[in-house]
């Protein structure tokens, strides 16, 4: 009878099964490029949705917006697989956040729209994942199952803890 100890976590399950299509160098390469690129141009074709106006945010209207709700999920969802890599990715969901509002700044004093920024950036970045999974011979694993698509970013986080001696 196997130890309750040994019992792999389902983040761990999650991450070998990820780990699968994803054993060539030049493709994980990709990946540390192309993840973080689409994850940030996908919160900035979100955030760039028009959003109501709602007073009683004040100021902060525009800093509550749709990514805000997609932020919200897949904290959750990283929460219910690793509390310590959901707090990890939500401070990374801050920083991009903060580079999306400056986008958005930019856009507001005459700079590229937001949402042509970020659907450029998705564009390219989605044409290296394929290419890196091209390289690798093995198709990406949210083919099989969408929720690979979440497991991705925290996929590359976990060997960051790995190398940091973080247990997550």
């Amino acid at each position: 009878m196997k130890d309750p100890k040994d019992a792999k976590r389902p983040v761990d399950i999650y991450f070998d099964k990820y780990a699968e299509s994803h054993q060539n160098p030049t493709n994980k390469l990709i990946h540390w490029i192309c993840v973080p690129l689409i994850v940030f141009s996908l919160m900035g074709l979100i955030w760039a949705i028009p959003f109501p106006y709602i007073k009683f945010l004040g100021q902060y209207n525009g800093l509550f917006n749709w990514a805000s709700f997609l932020i919200a999920f897949s904290i959750y969802y990283y929460y219910k697989l690793s509390p310590v890599l959901s707090y990890f990715m939500l401070l990374i969901l801050f920083i991009f956040s903060y580079g999306i509002s400056e986008l958005d700044k930019l856009q507001k004093t005459g700079g590229p729209a937001l949402w042509l920024v970020c659907l450029i950036i998705f564009f390219i970045s989605w044409v290296g994942q394929f290419i890196g999974h091209k390289i690798e011979g093995k198709k990406p694993s949210f083919l099989d199952d969408l929720k690979f698509l979440l497991i991705g970013p925290i996929w590359l986080l976990h060997f960051i803890f790995k190398k940091l001696g973080i247990k997550y």
